[in-house]
């Protein structure tokens, strides 16, 4: 009889809570202002990278980056639910405020958009990021490169594409 691949290693759950426990509990607890809520959530992304565990992929993001596309997910989850039961917002601990809500998305966002950069080819991720990221004109970028400005144009558009579905292989919804 063949032997079967060992396939992925299991998540060390323990070693990742240990380096990522706190960050993710202040992301939740900014989003949400509610401890209790927070503590749910982080507890939520641990039982869901338990789960999925075989799925996870460290050539492709970093245990971090990964951790906070759940934990993302699990908050907006949470966010939802409290949509629909408003009365459990009064009991919340202490409120965060919108502008801090508003860093921690913008950081986790940030986080993600760098790690699909990193999975797209270097001629797309180029295009991607001097024209939408940095807003340079297109003739300044298509000089630049050394490439007519049609060509930066398509590096972009398929760019943009390579880029959406490397959030999605990330799990990461819209």
């Amino acid at each position: 009889m063949g032997r079967r691949s060992p396939g992925p290693a299991p998540l060390d759950v323990r070693a990742a809570y240990a380096a990522h426990g706190a960050e993710l509990y202040r992301f939740a607890l900014r989003q949400l202002g509610d401890g209790g809520a927070a503590q749910d959530v982080v507890q939520e992304v641990f039982l869901r990278a338990w789960r999925a565990s075989g799925s996870y992929d460290p050539q492709l993001a970093s245990l971090r980056t990964w951790l906070f596309a759940i934990a993302r997910n699990v908050v907006v989850d949470e966010a939802r639910r409290f949509a629909v039961r408003p009365w459990q917002r009064e009991l919340t601990d202490e409120p965060a405020t919108p502008a801090e809500a508003a860093a921690d998305d913008r950081l986790v966002d940030a986080w993600v958009v760098e790690e699909a950069l990193r999975r797209i080819s270097a001629e797309h991720r180029t295009a991607i990021v001097q024209t939408h990221l940095r807003g340079r004109p297109y003739g300044e970028v298509a000089a630049e490169l050394g490439v007519p400005v049609g060509t930066l144009r398509s590096r972009v558009f398929y760019g943009l594409k390579a880029l959406r579905l490397a959030l999605d292989e990330m799990g990461v919804e819209p």
